[in-house]
């Protein structure tokens, strides 16, 4: 049955929402993490840039998935916090027809524009021929991968956080077992990374798809007829007003993310690769604020269905100083860390130097993002996931990506003052974010109760 999130200590029932979250991402991230450490135990610089600059367009693809599928979650929620199951499966529905068209027209245009993808991307010519081997078997899998992140959406927008952990962590274990099987034993490089997430992507959607079929978790108790799946004007415009913005948001980012890389990749196969390898750490220490954020938009969204707007925004002050302390904890500890842990995907000097001091100052991104990743997940629970979308816009264009190409432009010996482009764009978005939220507060538009 739907879970309620509506009544208990508001603090413990993010916290226990929240920790499922970072379980399955943790596991997600695990994925990248796992085939850019195995790939780099048995091969050198070129395939290790290669499977990082792969799997970052893949994250790419994934996080506008996930920012697409908010709109599934918060209103889904919505729907069990007013207790209207009629309603929830007729968002669940036709979020399926619509991920289900996305889905197919997505695979065509990216496998047809690969060779424009690679080349836009700069890719060092020592690792054009991985990036693509890498890049065309991930395409052909967007399904799968699609499927996989609609069920996450579904389950976690009628309050249960439990089963997408266990569907990931069985494709995780999988994907690790299988980058071992393709890329150690048979030697298929990036190929054989590709190969094995998609494999284990592929199982995660069979058993997402057997669990829901017996009522697993928060299905049991809400059937879907064929009418649900009838595309509904007014829900299609719901799904898309809260998921296109921040769909938008989080390409954009993306987006900034690959410029930098870019920038990166022009200066040597080395600094690729130390880039490639930072940002894949980073994904791993942003797991607690995209936790609270996701967590936040799905408690505050059932909260502000059941008119319980003042739970609602405690959701968003715990969520806030979660996401701040973990950013600073982690801040200061990779301070004396870094080396050791650049070390532990590649044996290449040059890399572990020039990725140890892009990581001691892209670090403090986690504090400054932790503040506008929760004021999202609040804003995408009241309808104003424009909010998001806006200043992420504007921290990319004023801050993250100049940033980046002066930091490059007069500091080529050192990638620390690029390291710090990205944690003073998460400052201008958090500024604005607070901003936002208290003109908000006057207008009366996120509730008196």
């Amino acid at each position: 049955m739907p879970k309620n999130l509506t009544t208990g200590n508001v603090f413990q029932t993010l916290i226990r929402f929240a920790s499922l979250y970072l379980v399955s991402y943790f596991l997600q991230t695990l994925y990248g993490m796992a085939d850019l450490f195995i790939v780099g135990q048995y091969n050198g610089a070129d395939v290790i840039s290669a499977v990082a600059i792969g799997s970052q367009i893949m994250h790419m693809l994934t996080v506008i998935i996930v920012g697409l599928a908010m709109g599934t979650t918060v209103l889904a929620s919505r729907a069990t916090g007013a207790g209207d199951n009629k309603s929830a499966a007729k968002v669940i529905g036709n979020s399926a027809v619509m991920f289900l068209i996305f889905s197919v027209i997505a695979t065509i245009l990216l496998i047809a524009a690969c060779p424009l993808i690679i080349s836009a991307m700069s890719v060092p010519k020592e690792s054009i021929e991985q990036t693509s081997y890498y890049l065309l078997v991930c395409f052909a899998g967007i399904p799968f991968i699609t499927a996989y992140n609609i069920f996450a959406s579904v389950y976690r927008g009628l309050g249960d956080s439990k089963s997408p952990m266990i569907f990931v962590a069985i494709a995780c274990t999988l994907n690790i077992i299988l980058d071992f099987i393709f890329i150690g034993i048979f030697g298929m490089k990036a190929q054989g990374a590709a190969l094995a997430t998609v494999l284990a992507q592929i199982f995660s959607v069979l058993v997402a798809s057997w669990a829901w079929k017996r009522g697993a978790g928060s299905a049991g108790g809400l059937k879907l007829t064929k009418s649900d799946f009838r595309p509904d004007k007014s829900v299609l415009a719901g799904l898309l007003k809260i998921g296109f913005p921040v769909a938008c948001q989080d390409g954009f980012i993306q987006i900034s993310f690959l410029i930098i890389t870019i920038i990166a990749n022009r200066r040597g196969v080395d600094v690729a690769a130390a880039v490639g390898i930072v940002e894949k750490i980073i994904c791993f220490l942003f797991l607690v604020p995209s936790s609270m954020l996701s967590a936040i938009s799905a408690v505050a969204a059932q909260n502000m269905g059941a008119g319980e707007h003042g739970r609602a925004r405690q959701t968003l002050f715990y969520g806030t100083m979660v996401g701040v302390t973990s950013g600073l904890i982690f801040g200061l500890l990779f301070q004396f860390i870094s080396a050791p842990a650049l070390s532990l995907f590649t044996r290449e000097e040059a890399v572990i130097i020039l990725g140890t001091q892009y990581l001691k100052s892209y670090v403090f991104d986690c504090t400054f993002a932790a503040i506008h990743f929760a004021f999202s997940g609040f804003f995408c629970a009241y309808g104003f996931s424009i909010v998001s979308f806006i200043h992420n816009t504007i921290s990319i264009l004023a801050m993250r990506i100049p940033g980046a190409w002066l930091a490059s432009k007069y500091f080529p010996d050192t990638l620390y003052p690029m390291g710090w482009a990205a944690p003073l764009g998460s400052l201008l978005s958090a500024l604005i974010c607070i901003g936002f939220y208290i003109v908000l507060r006057k207008k009366g538009k996120l509730g008196e109760k």
